[in-house]
């Protein structure tokens, strides 16, 4: 997902032509390299001695999925594609005329590139050889409405939303103010549990798909993801509420600026001891490709840390790791990025344990892994800056906010509801960007 949003700030910033089209019966498709029988199929009549053999993959092989990715990944590479190491989904072809890049997930593909008339040469050529199906612009896929604008490309779960709210029952509810209750204690182990837990993982899982597009919600639906096992009706009320916020706009998705610069920037922050059972610090960082955002997490930290500065520390080692990878990412978009990405961090000493390549009596347990980001700052590839806490965007993937800190976060992320003009006459309103 981290890849579809990279494209579509990209093709928004170039006004690249972007398509999608999907593959016809794609596992029929597979080559098999060994001899495979199967009994014949119910209505087909054969002595009783006699069965199929298989010249083709067919839908029930277990490794049916993996045969059509080679094929399919054959084809391409015969076309001029190659395929990137960082993300095996993603393909590109490049040409002195033009830059073509094919994103796959299973039988759907999207197809983008400076050049109208290499797509459609690609659709023919691809429909050629297994029959597609083209389904023009890119408007609806996996679930993800995505809209284009003179401004730019938004993307939302308009629909998805919806649906989650008619099958919970709370289309009708009050809305709320923010995903989840300030202060509220979900570890509550005296109650008693759901009778029928499956209503909750149901929510949840449905929530979890839904951060793909809402990071306002990350930190909320990680948290509570925590109790599938054991979940109570306090947890449950907490997946209500935010399912209740969802109401407030449900076609509330990210947007992508046209003309935006492709610089990439992170911001890092971590919640120390945030756990009350395991007392494990959580970590939540995201990055923007100029005013865009592209990426975030939120995730439990695999060990204690005995200060928030060591917790600083292993969240600004993630935080590098997505750097590094966004920035392979960017390079096989053929986009040049000279300049050391910016990392922001709101805690003085992790910075200065970063910087600092001496031994440390207090940093000597932590493991050698988390010391990278020393490296990728001599190398120039990272670059820490100092920020406010006020200021920090993360802190909304790290803890709970009230109202105001957490309106305040949450405008930095560029969010946009384009269907806003639809309720009360209120009118579009460009999203405040991310400011340090």
């Amino acid at each position: 997902m981290t890849t579809i949003r990279l494209l579509l700030s990209i093709a928004a910033t170039y006004n690249w032509h972007i398509h999608q089209l999907d593959i016809n019966t794609a596992f029929l498709h597979g080559d098999l390299e060994e001899e495979l029988y199967m009994k014949p199929p119910p209505g087909m009549k054969l002595s009783a001695n006699l069965v199929c053999k298989l010249k083709k993959s067919i839908y029930g092989l277990k490794h049916a999925s993996r045969q059509w990715n080679h094929k399919l990944t054959s084809s391409l590479t015969t076309l001029g594609f190659l395929q990137s190491k960082s993300d095996y989904s993603l393909f590109t072809k490049y040409t002195p005329t033009c830059f073509t890049v094919i994103l796959v997930y299973i039988d759907d593909l999207i197809v983008a590139g400076t050049n109208l008339s290499d797509i459609s040469h690609i659709k023919h050529t691809l429909d050629k050889q297994f029959s597609i199906k083209d389904m023009g612009v890119l408007k609806y896929f996996l679930g993800f409405e995505i809209a284009h604008s003179s401004q730019g490309i938004t993307l939302c779960q308009r629909k998805y939303c919806l649906d989650l709210l008619q099958d919970t029952g709370l289309l009708a509810s009050k809305p709320a103010s923010t995903p989840i209750e300030p202060g509220l204690n979900l570890d509550d182990k005296d109650e008693a549990l759901l009778p029928d837990p499956s209503l909750f993982r149901s929510i949840i899982g449905k929530l979890l798909y839904l951060t793909h597009s809402r990071p306002d919600i990350m930190f909320s639906v990680c948290r509570s993801s925590q109790y599938l096992a054991k979940p109570t009706s306090t947890h449950l009320q907490a997946a209500h509420r935010i399912v209740r916020y969802l109401k407030n706009a449900p076609a509330k998705g990210l947007f992508f600026r046209r003309h935006s610069n492709l610089q990439l920037t992170g911001f890092s922050d971590s919640d120390w001891g945030a756990c009350p059972t395991s007392r494990r610090s959580i970590t939540g960082f995201c990055f923007f490709l100029g005013d865009n955002i592209i990426s975030w997490k939120t995730k439990k930290q695999t060990v204690v840390s005995r200060s928030s500065s060591e917790a600083e520390y292993r969240a600004l080692a993630n935080t590098t790791c997505e750097a590094q990878w966004l920035l392979f990412l960017l390079h096989d978009f053929r986009i040049p990025h000279p300049s050391p990405v910016t990392l922001y961090c709101d805690n003085q000493s992790a910075i200065q344990i970063a910087n600092c390549p001496i031994f440390h009596e207090r940093t000597k347990h932590i493991e050698m892994d988390c010391h990278l980001v020393r490296d990728k700052i001599q190398d120039h590839t990272v670059h820490l800056m100092p920020i406010n806490s006020a200021n920090q965007v993360a802190n909304v993937f790290t803890k709970y906010l009230h109202l105001g800190p957490f309106s305040s976060c949450i405008s930095k992320l560029g969010l946009l509801d384009i269907h806003s003009s639809l309720r009360g006459g209120v009118g579009l309103q460009k999203p405040t960007g991310h400011s340090p």
